[in-house]
């Protein structure tokens, strides 16, 4: 039973290109599975999440990582009466629009595109199921309902300010309504990626060995939970031990966001998605406490992982490979795809066309293309 907050498929505000409707799934369902078939989605399996993908097979890719988004969504969506499936569309194609290399890759290839309008993954992601996406008879991308575009394009709260270029362009065509939140699946899906990246990159920089079990004991939240473990299982080897604690880890940030937005829906007590939508800030959030105990795991992780000397090794190695291939193929445009090239526009469209082509690219595929062109 859906809530009466929760996105209605019977009641989507439709596509932009009418279709039929399914005759065995809802709207939502056949959103979501476009995207589990889109090629930007398979792409995810060889893109960096925090390690490039041949550094070990034990680390998350964007894939695996979406895949996790897509499970602590579906429980949240669950348990607070939402459309699951909506949820799940939404979580699966979160990070459709990341470049390779992570947010290195993105963060390169934004500030080549500075001149050009910018860049911004999640805009990216817009655009890819919107346009990239070319495989169906009677249109570009993937035709989805307005629902889930609103969604992808808002998940992290309103659009304001300036947009991004391809945001701007579809929102002309289509009004997703930038200016509110999105609605609770959308909300639910946003706040599943920061459970599940910072669960997980604890997991993957203790498998790396980039600091210890003993330095994140230290940690609020984390050093309770291997006190649980240590207590109720004395003398449990150190594998299993950790899993034990980063499971209890994992849970305790679940049952905080349910427990907190049935707090915050019950006090708003709203009739419609429309409601959620309209309402001064989201409903799908963390209690204070935790929000400022996770502040402190960020700071930790920023510091001690993502900022690493190992990892700042490669990602000046990657960050290297994004600019030289930007600058080759605006040089040399006639090196991408004929399908990908600008036809018209200048030199902005043709930044655009090779921005698209070089966030498309796998990791192993962009240091491919940087040994054949910039050796």
């Amino acid at each position: 039973m859906l809530a009466a907050y929760a996105c209605d498929p019977d009641n989507s505000r439709g596509r932009l290109h009418t279709e039929a409707e399914s005759t065995h799934r809802s709207a939502f369902q056949r959103d979501r599975d476009r995207i589990i078939h889109s090629t930007a989605f398979r792409r995810l399996m060889h893109k960096t999440q925090v390690f490039v993908a041949h550094e070990g097979g034990l680390f998350r890719t964007r894939l695996t990582h979406t895949i996790e988004v897509g499970q602590v969504a579906r429980t949240i969506a669950s348990v607070l009466g939402l459309n699951v499936e909506l949820t799940e569309a939404v979580a699966l194609a979160h990070d459709l629009g990341h470049t390779p290399f992570g947010h290195n890759g993105e963060d390169v290839l934004s500030l080549c595109m500075a001149p050009y309008g910018g860049f911004d993954h999640n805009a990216q992601a817009l655009k890819i199921v919107t346009n990239l996406e070319r495989h169906y008879a009677e249109f570009d991308g993937l035709n989805l309902t307005w629902e889930t575009l609103e969604a992808i394009a808002k998940h992290n709260g309103p659009v304001t300010g300036e947009l991004p270029f391809s945001l701007n362009d579809y929102n002309a065509l289509y009004n997703l309504e930038l200016y509110t939140y999105a609605s609770a699946e959308a909300q639910a899906a946003a706040i599943a990626d920061d459970i599940a990246y910072n669960n997980h990159d604890l997991d993957d920089g203790l498998r790396a060995g980039l600091f210890t079990v003993d330095d994140i004991i230290e940690l609020p939240l984390v050093g309770d939970c291997f006190q649980q473990v240590d207590a109720k299982y004395p003398q449990l080897d150190p594998a299993r031990r950790r899993h034990e604690a980063l499971r209890r880890v994992f849970g305790i940030m679940v049952e905080d966001v349910v427990a907190q937005s049935q707090m915050r829906i019950a006090k708003l007590a709203p009739n419609s998605a429309q409601e959620i939508r309209a309402h001064s800030a989201p409903v799908i959030q963390f209690s204070d406490d935790l929000f400022a105990q996770l502040k402190e795991i960020r700071a930790f992780l920023f510091t001690r992982m993502y900022r690493h000397d190992e990892v700042n090794e490669m990602r000046e190695r990657t960050g290297k490979v994004v600019r030289d291939l930007f600058n080759v193929y605006m040089a040399a445009p006639e090196l991408l795809p004929k399908q990908r090239r600008a036809i018209t526009g200048g030199n902005t469209a043709q930044a655009r066309a090779v921005a698209d082509y070089i966030a498309g690219m796998t990791d192993r595929f962009a240091f491919e293309e940087h040994a054949k062109h910039c050796a």
